[in-house]
């Protein structure tokens, strides 16, 4: 099984592009949002380490927005609780897709988190820091200094592109974007399969 990483800027189309390869995807993302909605221990964890935010479970995402918001320290804290809950999803993911020829890691601190290996295929999202500034401001909870504490705790994207094995220019055009996709991800198998 060939694993996927997906990596690049809040923002740039990672969870679009991921699932344009056509193979299993995890969305740390969303899997993050289940925790939040389903799992109770998470829960007390955070809200052990955040009484003055977190009030009532299920675990509200705009109670933790203000508590990163106020000290970016908290985001960290919130990191150390929900990472190791995602690794476990992840390695269950990795476990059910054994068999299959790839997978897609969506995960924004892939690197940052070490959760990538040495035969990962990274793939790097790159898109114009004006057209993720768009997108971004159309989402209903958009908060700039949100955004931008979430940027400093990782890597800077130079250092993601150049650690990478392919880099997809995502000009946000559906057309453009499968054509690369498809190229890399023949690639990929095409390789494998001479390999």
């Amino acid at each position: 099984m060939i694993k996927i990483g997906i990596l690049g800027d809040i923002g740039s189309g990672k969870s679009f592009i991921s699932k344009q390869f056509r193979f299993p995807v995890f969305n740390a993302d969303q899997e993050v949002s289940k925790i939040y909605k389903n799992n109770k221990g998470c829960f007390s964890k955070l809200s052990k380490q955040l009484p003055k935010y977190l009030k009532s479970f299920p675990v509200k995402k705009e109670e933790l927005a203000k508590a990163i918001v106020e000290d970016t320290k908290n985001l960290k804290k919130i990191v150390k609780v929900v990472h190791p809950i995602i690794r476990k999803k992840m390695n269950k993911f990795l476990k059910i897709n054994r068999n299959k020829n790839a997978v897609v890691l969506d995960v924004p601190l892939l690197i940052e988190n070490k959760l990538n290996d040495k035969k990962m295929i990274l793939i790097f999202i790159d898109a114009k820091k004006s057209e993720i500034n768009k997108k971004l401001k159309k989402r209903p909870n958009y908060n700039k200094k949100l955004i931008s504490n979430f940027r400093n705790i990782q890597k800077p994207l130079g250092d993601k592109k150049k650690i990478s094995n392919y880099t997809i220019k995502n000009n946000f055009k559906l057309s453009s974007v499968r054509k690369n996709v498809n190229y890399i991800r023949n690639k990929i198998l095409n390789e494998r399969n001479s390999s």
